[in-house]
């Protein structure tokens, strides 16, 4: 089997610690490769990703990465970010940052990112604007889990159905809505 089908190196270890710390979030795989595949695309590219969890999908995205790409992942849950802070201790193109994802995007102040996975609230239910500030032109905002989920509280689905017509209805956006996985909406931004 060819290097780019199989899983990045820490998926074993992720699942185990899922069960231990009784994760009941975790990514669809098949999202994880698609994140691998966007990012590949973006050689040199500066990711963001907004709620690390275990660091599944953050797996995902570093085994797409080279050597010029780097990564920013914000989670708040201080175990979580125990655990995943540690999967990459020799990568210096990885920073995992333990932090509220909307007071973090409000307090950036740096460059563009080239790809953005919205992952928690922040960047998607909240801070939306603002986080689609930070994409640089030509770069990809992409969301999961808006199918129904079992998981989602009372009166989750119809804030998933504003937020779809929210995103189909920019101008600034080129939006592909994926009824696949847990539901994905790959959006572009397009040149200013």
């Amino acid at each position: 089997m060819p290097q780019t089908s199989q899983s990045p190196s820490q998926i074993a270890k992720i699942r185990e610690a899922q069960k231990a710390l009784d994760f009941t979030m975790p990514s669809d795989d098949r999202v994880g490769k698609l994140l691998r595949t966007l990012v590949r695309s973006k050689p040199g590219g500066s990711i963001l990703e907004l709620g690390t969890g275990m660091g599944l999908s953050l797996a995902w995205m570093v085994s797409g990465m080279d050597p010029a790409a780097t990564i920013v992942s914000v989670d708040n849950d201080k175990r979580y970010f125990d655990f995943a802070s540690g999967l990459f201790p020799d990568d210096d193109r990885v920073e995992v940052i333990c932090a509220d994802g909307g007071e973090w995007i409000e307090n950036y102040a740096g460059p563009g990112f080239d790809l953005v996975f919205a992952d928690t609230w922040a960047g998607k239910y909240t801070h939306l604007e603002e986080t689609l500030s930070i994409l640089r032109s030509a770069a990809i905002y992409i969301i999961d889990d808006m199918l129904p989920q079992k998981n989602w509280p009372e009166g989750h689905e119809a804030k998933a159905r504003k937020l779809t017509e929210t995103l189909l209805t920019r101008a600034d956006l080129d939006v592909c809505q994926l009824d696949w996985a847990s539901g994905v909406m790959l959006c572009t931004k397009r040149p200013d």
